[in-house]
């Protein structure tokens, strides 16, 4: 029987078996809770750069269903879980995890002790690992070295995009692509708007110049800081339009607004994270993928009010802006898949926008 290794930059080594794509593959260690949605896990730009480890015992039941696809392509570096199921059953299944893997370049492993290495991960943080097939001398060097950069600029359209709703126009919206998922444009869609959806490097004047009734900044991969060009232009939109942020898009409004960010020690990645709304205390589960948060400290000072938190470790997943006409959220009101408990925000940027209903 073949076998895989799973090295961890702390020289810790975990032998199981290789499936998907042949070869090394070193990314950033990371961990999602979500029992179903791995294909739109998968092809979520946000986890560019990252290996992803399920911590759900089976994955690959279901198969591949394309239509529940993120984004065009497989954005993790590797794939780590317990069990991978070779024989998925499911009427929409058209392919097999291990097929998808290999046709996308990517490696995984399997039979590995996922319980403990998200015990590993939840001690020591986040950590950068290689998926091989044989054991290589002097890797931890490299491992320690490896940095996910030039995120955004690997994810986002190159060249602006126009979508059309089915029927009626009611909003345009234009969309800031960081990386942006599939599912934020279809629920535009879904609510009346026209979407012209920007590449990152996306001026305040080629924003304006569409005269939109509104800008929805996208979810993304990476370390908000490392956008600073990005920052520049939102900073040079903000009041000017409503505005609507979604986790990155949500990170990098509030560094617009003067507000700092920091690395989570393991982030929040699944569809059961729980959150508390500050006005009314009640409490909601979302859809989470993020490795970095927004201090909630000194919020007050940059015109941001905390409109959300997280129950587990109380960091910031909402601010709201009302002086500016602008909100963000860190937790995805999209989810896809996940709970659809915080939908509602896109009526709230709806009606920001004004216009006919």
């Amino acid at each position: 029987m073949e076998k895989a290794y799973l090295i961890l930059e702390t020289g810790e080594v975990f032998e199981g078996r290789p499936f998907g794509a042949a070869g090394e593959s070193i990314g950033e260690l990371v961990f999602t809770t979500g029992v179903v949605g791995y294909v739109e896990s998968l092809t979520d730009p946000s986890y560019y750069g990252q290996t992803l480890m399920f911590t759900f015992p089976q994955i690959g039941n279901y198969g591949i269903i394309p239509l529940d696809s993120e984004s065009g392509k497989c954005h993790v570096k590797g794939v780590v879980v317990h069990d991978h199921c070779e024989a998925p059953s499911n009427f929409r299944c058209q392919g097999t995890l291990d097929a998808f893997l290999k046709a996308q370049g990517v490696p995984g492993i399997c039979g590995v002790d996922t319980r403990r290495l998200t015990q590993i991960v939840r001690e020591h943080g986040v950590m950068n690992a290689i998926i091989t097939e044989k054991v290589p001398e002097n890797m931890l060097d490299q491992l320690k070295n490896y940095k996910v950069s030039g995120a955004v600029e690997a994810t986002a359209i190159t060249e602006p995009q126009v979508l059309l709703p089915e029927g009626e126009v009611k909003r345009h919206v234009a969309l800031m692509d960081y990386g942006a998922k599939k599912s934020i444009a279809d629920h535009l869609l879904g609510a009346g708007c026209k979407v012209t959806i920007l590449p990152y490097n996306a001026t305040a004047e080629d924003v304006l110049n569409l005269r939109p009734d509104g800008v929805m900044l996208s979810n993304g991969p990476g370390d908000p800081a490392d956008n600073p060009d990005c920052i520049a232009q939102i900073k040079r939109l903000i009041g000017k339009l409503p505005m609507f942020g979604i986790c990155l898009g949500h990170q990098l409004l509030a560094l617009a607004a003067g507000a700092e960010t920091t690395k989570l020690k393991y982030g929040h990645r699944g569809a059961n994270q729980p959150v508390r709304c500050v006005k009314t205390g009640r409490s909601y589960i979302t859809s989470q993928n993020h490795g970095y948060a927004v201090l909630s400290e000194g919020l007050d000072k940059v015109g941001g009010v905390l409109s959300y938190v997280n129950l587990n470790d109380n960091t910031c997943e909402g601010i709201d802006y009302p002086d500016l006409g602008a909100f963000s959220m860190q937790f995805h009101p999209e989810a896809h898949g996940g709970p659809r408990d915080m939908e509602s925000a896109f009526d709230r940027f709806m009606k920001m926008m004004g216009g006919n209903d």
